[in-house]
């Protein structure tokens, strides 16, 4: 995101990244940091990574984005913000998203957990006329017999997306998300380790390839970019073309 119409990079940028120390969250606070921004990625304890070598181009915080006063605590020591990437989600497996606990645990992290960081970092945003950016999914227009929480709560996203950017455009703050496909992470390991599964998917994305956390991270930082300064509301696949296979 740029201020207003310049065209240059303004190196003292921030960005915060939830659920950026590993998957497609690390890949885009990297990407982010590339671009010259400064970066600020939070995880959970237990996902903070331990090399010291990854501290030299980010930052690291602990955020637990179903925690209110971490949140608040957290944005508190924030002097500046000018683009927020939600990527901290969560899925449960083995028929726990069909119980209410884990139904209600998954859209806590995934949607609700969302709101909590756009509303508590919205007033940062207002002040530099930043951008906001979600992470959906292709199952946000999909059902999962698997995975029903995580689906609800993908496709929430996609609307709690055109909601703010249409709340939020008259103070020039900008709302738009990505839909990721079949990426190679460790949510998706069990899935492109699977032979059967993995051929299926193959077979239905036209690029012929799962996609890496590089391919997101690359959109994420145009959306954020000058060159989508009259782009919001929008949800943008990066998946190969599965969608429309």
């Amino acid at each position: 995101m740029f201020l207003g119409n310049k065209r240059e990079i303004v190196m003292t940028q921030q960005v915060l990244v939830t659920g950026g120390t590993q998957g497609i969250g690390r890949a885009i606070a990297e990407a982010f940091a590339e671009a010259g921004y400064q970066v600020l990625a939070t995880g959970i304890e237990a996902d903070l990574p331990t090399d010291p070598s990854a501290e030299t181009t980010l930052r690291f915080a602990h955020l637990d984005v179903q925690q209110p006063e971490q949140i608040r605590s957290l944005v508190r020591q924030l002097d500046r913000l000018d683009v927020l990437v939600n990527c901290a989600g969560t899925i449960l497996r083995d028929g726990q998203e069909f119980t209410l606990d884990g139904f209600e645990q998954v859209l806590d992290v995934n949607l609700t957990g969302t709101m909590r960081m756009c509303t508590a970092c919205f007033p940062l945003l207002e002040q530099q006329q930043g951008c906001v950016l979600n992470i959906a999914s292709m199952l946000s227009y999909f059902g999962s017999g698997h995975s029903p929480a995580y689906s609800s709560s993908k496709g929430a996203i996609v609307q709690l997306t055109r909601s703010l950017a249409i709340a939020w455009a008259s103070k020039q703050v900008r709302v738009n998300a990505l839909a990721p496909g079949w990426i190679e992470t460790n949510l998706t390991k069990p899935l492109y380790e699977n032979p059967e599964r993995h051929q299926q998917i193959l077979q239905r994305t036209p690029l012929g390839r799962w996609g890496q956390p590089q391919d997101v991270a690359s959109a994420a930082v145009f959306l954020c970019s000058a060159g989508a300064d009259f782009i919001t509301g929008t949800v943008l696949p990066v998946d190969g073309g599965y969608a429309i296979a």
